[in-house]
């Protein structure tokens, strides 16, 4: 049985020697200065997160946490809640894009049930293989548009199950993926409580909707706000508007933060799970890497309150976790070039003139 959730302890990482020592390191490769861009201040943060100058990336786990939402029936998604178990089922056989490209990257890969609507069946993994971890809640949450879309035992329990399921996994590296048909409704409804942002804002096509589905979506979301007028801190937010699977990311998040792994955050809704645990607490954001800015709508503003600066743009929205398999050779090429890279004086290269 898991225990219950108790909030992780994440300490502030800020160390001015170190990062000092980093950027000469950095400054002082075989280049001009500043000129492998964005690939520079990647390194910087990877050494930071582990705290040396000579960062290394060992058994990288990529974690799929999928769930239901009560939401899913008011129309808020293309897709019919069946397609949930559908993608688990799919990422098992090794058929889904995260599967492909966790494959490729040489990625563990983890999927959790964590409220599903669909009972699914245990297996056994084969070596090398993804393997299904069952920390079901429930059946799906509740509909959020007429009151709490969970208790705060679920959410608690949701969180537990996160930060558990962490502990287990091996590496120093967290990618972080998601499935559930309706949970781009709820990284809106998230973002725009906890920010203050309005709807219209903040709320997209998500898997495919027309202008004129985003206008119902809109509408069901409003509702949703309404019900749960009073749930305003991040706990209680998440509770009445998150769901199974956010939940479990959070908890996930927060134990990764607190064992120093490096957090790869992928789309809208993962970053949904880290503004939450963010608010809870706020040097998460140390130990994250943005993959990517998304294509839904709402993303680019999520980034802007977590001051997050994303490695690609491609117009990804599939989620899953592929912008976090997509963006992980950069992580590897930044720990390369910093370790590997030889300096202007061990390579007896001259440098610029002033």
């Amino acid at each position: 049985m898991t225990a219950p959730f108790v909030l992780p302890s994440v300490d502030d990482l800020h160390d001015a020697a170190l990062a000092a020592r980093l950027q000469h390191v950095i400054d002082y490769k075989t280049k001009p200065l500043g000129s492998l861009g964005a690939l520079e201040r990647l390194a910087l943060r990877l050494g930071v997160i582990q705290g040396t100058e000579t960062p290394a990336l060992h058994a990288p786990q990529m974690l799929v946490c999928a769930g239901d939402h009560g939401l899913a029936a008011r129309g808020v998604s293309a897709f019919p809640s069946d397609v949930t178990w559908q993608m688990v089922e799919n990422f098992l056989v090794g058929g889904a894009a995260v599967s492909v490209l966790a494959r490729q990257h040489g990625l563990g890969l983890t999927v959790v049930d964590c409220g599903v609507a669909k009972p699914i069946a245990a297996r056994d993994a084969a070596p090398g293989q993804p393997q299904l971890l069952l920390r079901k809640v429930a059946l799906g949450t509740q509909d959020a548009s007429v009151g709490p879309a969970m208790t705060a035992a679920q959410c608690g329990e949701a969180l537990a199950h996160g930060a558990e399921v962490v502990r287990g996994l091996p590496g120093n590296a967290l990618l972080l993926g998601e499935m559930g048909i309706g949970n781009t409704s709820v990284a809106s409804l998230l973002l725009a409580r906890l920010a203050g942002l309005p709807l219209a804002e903040v709320t997209g096509a998500g898997t495919g909707l027309d202008a004129a589905g985003i206008g119902r979506k809109r509408a069901v979301l409003q509702q949703a706000l309404d019900a749960n007028a009073d749930a305003t801190s991040p706990l209680d937010a998440l509770a009445a508007l998150g769901g199974f699977e956010v939940a479990t990311l959070v908890g996930a998040v927060l134990q990764a933060a607190a064992e120093r792994r490096v957090i790869v955050v992928d789309g809208f809704i993962t970053s949904a799970a880290v503004l939450v645990a963010s608010r809870l607490q706020p040097h998460v954001l140390q130990r994250c890497v943005f993959a990517h800015r998304s294509g839904e709508r709402g993303h680019s503003l999520m980034l802007a309150q977590m001051q997050a600066e994303p490695l690609l743009d491609l117009g990804l929205r599939l989620g899953e976790g592929s912008g976090a398999a997509l963006a992980w050779p950069l992580l590897q090429s930044a720990c390369v070039v910093l370790g590997e890279m030889a300096s202007f004086e061990s390579a007896g290269v001259a440098t610029q003139t002033a």
